[in-house]
């Protein structure tokens, strides 16, 4: 989960207030000496702690807490808000140009991963209406011209490239007319990276940032290195004036010092975070959001635009009428299975859902193998036991059993699973009609 050691550490030290009907100045500095240590553990940087810690603390002992008949709720208020305010108030988003073609310049360190998000970010606006051309520029890297080809032929976007022969200048510039003959608006530049930070490096930078006047200039940076990436954000925007960051692998990050400090330290906003290995695993940074998450709140616009993107609206509504007529099948089923598996990590997801802690996330186990095992099941159904498992006899179950790699008590188990699912179906269907009939509002399904 997203920031799990800072999460229940936070969670801890607040919970301690909760629920109390009188806080004094002494609760509020026990508490708030907790989330310091929290934050420093985290690697967040000093001086972002000593100021947040502050912040809060004169917020916390005002009047307007302290008198009130739930303080403790009241300073875990504060504590969300403020984090909130830590990481930017809210979304950041990209600046597009008035007059196409929109240019951003990705830049960071080697091994950050600014190949792979500049395809996530492509594939990300794609999605947008927008028609993205990446280009090469990277011209000292082994196959880093080819790893950007083989990015852009994943995601179907076009990458311009002049071979490893030519200026990342010129190739930038000549980039950017060949965009324009094409109709790309947006044109996202993958510069070349160092294991650090050189004057070679910075002077190739300004020079593509000079030769094309990028809209957007965006860090990528490896969320996990904490303080680290807070110190190369700083030399990159001294040097090139950055627009934003983008933060990678930031599902792997149980920690979150980077996250928590850049913005206070640069100036500049998060606009994107990785949130996985495939291309599909950017997203936009949300502020308040991530601050419910830490805080044991939840996601539940995060959650809800993910299902938005993984479900077929037309599909959702065909479910709807075979549930009502009781032709719910077996593909059906396995329909909704491969919907929920887009959604990502079951972890991630019930991470999103309020009040679900990253400590009860560690005592749930959440087994991906079983809806696997489910699957196999399914595909090892006849067409016919599929629409009608009522006709699935002892042998039957046998031959699923061996075709699947499970056992038979398995296969029963499934089948007594859906069969309990279609009964208490039939029972919200059957409550429906009764709450029509005497002029009641309906239950939704969905």
């Amino acid at each position: 989960m997203v920031f799990e050691s800072l999460s229940e550490k936070l969670q801890n030290a607040l919970g301690k207030l909760k629920g109390r009907g009188k806080l004094t100045e002494k609760d509020v500095d026990l508490a708030m000496r907790e989330v310091k240590l929290a934050l420093l553990e985290a690697d967040v940087n000093f001086k972002v702690v000593k100021k947040f810690i502050k912040d809060v603390k004169q917020r916390a002992i005002g009047s307007e807490v302290m008198e009130s008949l739930t303080p403790g709720q009241q300073v875990v208020k504060i504590v969300n808000e403020e984090l909130t305010s830590l990481m930017g108030e809210k979304e950041s988003k990209l600046e597009f140009s008035p007059t196409p073609p929109t240019i951003v310049l990705m830049c960071g360190l080697q091994g950050a991963g600014k190949t792979t998000t500049a395809g996530k970010l492509a594939n990300l606006l794609k999605k947008q209406n927008k028609r993205p051309l990446l280009v090469a520029c990277d011209v000292y890297r082994p196959a880093a011209i080819k790893q950007l080809q083989v990015v852009g032929e994943k995601v179907d976007v076009p990458v311009f490239s002049m071979g490893d022969k030519n200026d990342p200048v010129d190739i930038a510039k000549a980039a950017v007319e060949h965009g324009k003959r094409n109709g790309n608006d947006l044109i996202i530049i993958d510069t070349a990276g160092r294991l650090h930070i050189d004057e070679n490096l910075m002077d190739e930078l300004e020079g593509i940032k000079n030769g094309v006047n990028p809209n957007e200039i965006l860090l990528v940076v490896d969320s996990m290195t904490g303080q680290d990436a807070v110190t190369v954000a700083e030399t990159f925007n001294d040097r090139l004036g950055i627009t934003g960051v983008v933060l990678t692998k930031l599902d792997g990050d149980a920690r979150g010092g980077a996250a928590l400090s850049i913005r206070s330290v640069t100036g500049k906003p998060i606009k994107y975070v990785g949130m996985g290995e495939k291309l599909d695993e950017l997203r936009a940074f949300h502020p308040d959001r991530m601050a419910s998450r830490i805080l044991g709140m939840g996601d539940v616009l995060s959650l809800i635009e993910k299902a938005e993107e993984s479900f077929d609206a037309k599909k959702a509504m065909e479910l709807e009428k075979k549930i009502r007529s009781q032709q719910f099948t077996f593909d059906d089923f396995l329909d909704q299975l491969d919907q929920m598996k887009n959604l990502g990590p079951l972890d991630q997801i019930l991470g999103m859902i309020p009040g679900v802690n990253s400590k009860q996330l560690k005592n749930l186990n959440v087994d991906e193998k079983e809806i696997v095992k489910i699957e196999a099941i399914i595909r090892s159904m006849t067409k016919e036991e599929r629409n009608d498992p009522s006709i699935i006899n002892s042998s039957r179950r046998k031959r699923i059993a061996q075709g699947s790699g499970t056992s038979v008590p398995e296969v029963n188990r499934l089948l007594k699973q859906f069969k309990e699912t279609k009964k208490m179906m039939k029972r919200f269907t059957d409550m429906e009609k009764t709450m029509k009939k005497k002029g009641k509002f309906g239950l939704p399904f969905f």
